[in-house]
């Protein structure tokens, strides 16, 4: 059994979950809080006992009253600790929308006002630098899982940039 005092002494990690939900058209969804300037994927933090991509379904059924279908995680993005926030885990899902999907949109009105399908080139208008970052490392990654610190690949590790040991 773990040692409770060792286990209080562990840093603890914030984790989120999004979903990159894109229509036929390639165009991405976005949502705008009500809570705060810009616009964001859907998504929210990931509660205690909670996997991320079970967050990213309950997220996205509280925000747009429906459950995509998820097609596999594209994104980790380590978000560095800023003022009063905690370092971030966030996992980024994808899915498709289709027509009736979008029109079965439903927001809550407590938390978002609106939503929008933007074209990846107008992403950067309407998210924060960090979201924008993110959204253009995924979609550079034609649906290979990338690997990111704050929406940009790391210095030294970029999956792929090392030849993997013949046998």
């Amino acid at each position: 059994m773990a040692d409770a005092a060792y286990l209080a002494t562990l840093p603890r990690t914030r984790g989120a979950a999004s979903a990159l939900l894109t229509d036929d058209r390639g165009r991405i969804l976005l949502v705008k809080p009500t809570y705060r300037p810009g616009w964001l994927l859907p998504g929210g933090v990931i509660e205690a006992g909670e996997s991320p991509l079970a967050a990213c379904l309950r997220e996205c059924q509280e925000e747009l009253g429906l459950r995509p279908r998820i097609d596999g995680m594209v994104c980790f993005d380590w978000a560095p600790p800023a003022g009063e926030i905690d370092a971030t885990n966030v996992w980024v899902f994808a899915g498709r929308l289709d027509g009736e999907e979008i029109a079965r949109i439903t927001l809550p009105p407590d938390e978002l006002s609106e939503h929008v399908l933007a074209a990846p080139e107008d992403v950067p208008a309407f998210t924060p630098p960090h979201i924008a970052r993110r959204v253009a490392e995924i979609l550079a990654a034609e649906g290979h899982p990338v690997y990111l610190e704050d929406g940009v690949h790391p210095a030294a590790v970029r999956l792929g940039a090392f030849p993997l040991p013949r046998r």
